[in-house]
């Protein structure tokens, strides 16, 4: 094929759009080596491309155009209209976005709302196990208080009001075997502060002669108000009087709350 018959056969423009086969690309390039018509007419083609695009306005001549669609065996092709793509996928896509932040949301919201009755369930548990430990201590108080008063060994003495506060009572319970001693003070007023009652054990003859056997401290935490005392060896009668934080050496009369003889 001659020089000017590659020119207008089109296959130029083919070659500088790059849609020859590597084969036809080798052709091309040597007789553009050889030929300078042909070298001459491809800058002329690669300098019209490159204005052309500058210009985003394509344009070749009618004779160029039908030449290409020859080679590229496009003959009364049809233009397809292509439909504009529908923007339904984009809904779907930003609705499943909104859904799946939604759920996010709920089930952040469900896990706190876990996370709180978990910690409310274990806040009960623990109050539950307070309280039966409590309870528990409770009823060994209790059991240990009748088992005091049943306790056929026991002398009961009761100790009733007197001047300085006549509705006052309280009960001694006193094993003279063992020489224990319990102080019953359920009828006795909570003492002011800075006080403490202390109970005495008392000789009334010869001469009226006091022994304290012990303070009862802790007064509004025992709840029972059963008191241990310390032993009592002998005993004629039993007295409580309210004394200072501590106690005293002997007794304070005028505070005397309670009095019993054995």
């Amino acid at each position: 094929m001659e020089a000017q018959e590659y020119i207008e056969s089109g296959i130029l423009e083919l070659y500088v759009y790059g849609l020859l086969s590597e084969k036809e690309n080798l052709e091309i390039a040597e007789l553009a080596k050889k030929t300078p018509e042909v070298d001459q007419e491809i800058i002329s083609i690669e300098k019209a491309v490159i204005a052309l695009s500058s210009s985003f306005s394509p344009f070749h001549s009618v004779e160029n155009f039908e030449k290409i669609k020859a080679r590229l065996e496009l003959k009364h092709g049809k233009v397809v209209d292509m439909k504009p793509a529908s923007n339904w996928s984009q809904y779907v896509g930003w609705a499943a976005a909104v859904l799946l932040l939604l759920g996010l949301g709920y089930q952040t919201m469900e896990l706190t709302k876990t996370k709180e009755a978990i910690s409310t369930v274990g806040n009960e548990k623990n109050k539950i196990q307070r309280d039966y430990a409590y309870l528990g201590q409770e009823n060994k108080e209790i059991k240990k208080s009748l088992n005091i008063v049943r306790d056929i060994k026991n002398t009961g003495v009761t100790l009733g009001g007197q001047a300085v506060s006549p509705k006052s009572f309280a009960k001694v319970y006193w094993n003279q075997e063992t020489k224990t001693t319990y102080i019953d003070a359920a009828g006795l007023p909570t003492p002011p502060k800075g006080m403490v009652y202390q109970v005495w054990s008392l000789k009334l003859s010869p001469v009226l002669t006091p022994t304290s056997i012990g303070l009862l401290d802790n007064f509004e935490g025992n709840t029972q108000k059963i008191f241990a005392v310390s032993q009592t060896d002998s005993a004629e009668a039993f007295g409580i009087t309210l004394e200072p934080a501590g106690g005293s050496l002997t007794p304070t009369m005028e505070q005397l709350y309670t009095l019993g003889k054995v």
